[in-house]
């Protein structure tokens, strides 16, 4: 009977300890350009906390519609002030949370193999450069991205002459894959896509005044576990900062 009542105790503090570290993991929404830095400053805080965190990665439009559906998120990590606006005005972040904490480039990118520079200039030949090719970018109706890549080409007057000739990806990663595995010649990313994959180079870079500022904004949810704080403050330590920056993300000041 003793060894009844040790086993059952066993078994209750085990499943107590299960129920724990299951409270204790928290949920993260973010853009896909975010998936190399996070997972390493997933794997930091874990070792630091003991806490996991569990990262789910599309275009931020795909999570704030996700997330507008059926929540699901504790943190929203967005590559852009418009989609956490969204949710905002839908009362479905915690507003005090809310932070501006990196901005990126834009970049046009080529194969590695392809030994292509392009200067970015005004009416610049983009259409001529694809020699028949497709323009790899995120989509550029709904996803930062192709968003930022749509309003950089339409000030810098090419829009019109390539807009036919855009494959358009579901994000930023999907239009950096096109161009890694030689689909495309040329693709429009973040800088730090272009970092991250050695199969391509990045061929000229969009002046910043081009378009619109790149900002990713993070916030809690309304109803995030009460661990995520934890988490949202890590993100603006010291080594969360060192992991973004090797990525090659811009450190925004926060006053």
């Amino acid at each position: 009977m003793k060894r009844l009542c040790r086993a059952l105790a066993c078994v209750v503090l085990l499943l107590a300890s299960a129920s724990a570290a299951t409270a204790a993991s928290i949920t993260v929404f973010a853009a896909a350009s975010l998936t190399d830095a996070l997972n390493d400053i997933g794997k930091a805080y874990k070792a630091k906390t003991g806490n996991d965190v569990v990262f789910s990665f599309a275009a931020s439009s795909v999570l704030a519609k996700q997330i507008e559906a059926s929540k699901g998120a504790d943190v929203f990590f967005s590559a852009d002030t418009d989609w956490m606006d969204y949710l905002d005005s839908k009362g479905l972040i915690d507003r005090r949370s809310r932070k501006d904490l990196l901005g990126n480039h834009l970049v046009l990118i080529a194969p590695a193999s392809q030994p292509t520079t392009i200067a970015i200039t005004p009416h610049f030949d983009l259409a001529g450069a694809l020699h028949g090719g497709r323009l790899a970018m995120a989509d550029p109706d709904s996803v930062p991205a192709g968003r930022y890549g749509k309003a950089a080409l339409t000030q810098l007057g090419v829009w019109d002459s390539v807009v036919d000739k855009v494959a358009r990806a579901e994000n930023v990663r999907a239009a950096l894959a096109y161009v890694s595995r030689g689909e495309a010649p040329l693709g429009i990313v973040y800088a730090t896509d272009a970092l991250a994959d050695k199969d391509v180079r990045i061929a000229g870079t969009f002046p910043d005044e081009t378009h619109p500022a790149i900002v990713y904004p993070v916030a809690m949810m309304s109803d995030a576990k009460p661990e995520a704080k934890s988490f949202l403050t890590f993100l603006g330590s010291a080594e969360a900062t060192a992991i973004f920056e090797k990525d090659g993300f811009v450190i925004l000041k926060r006053h």
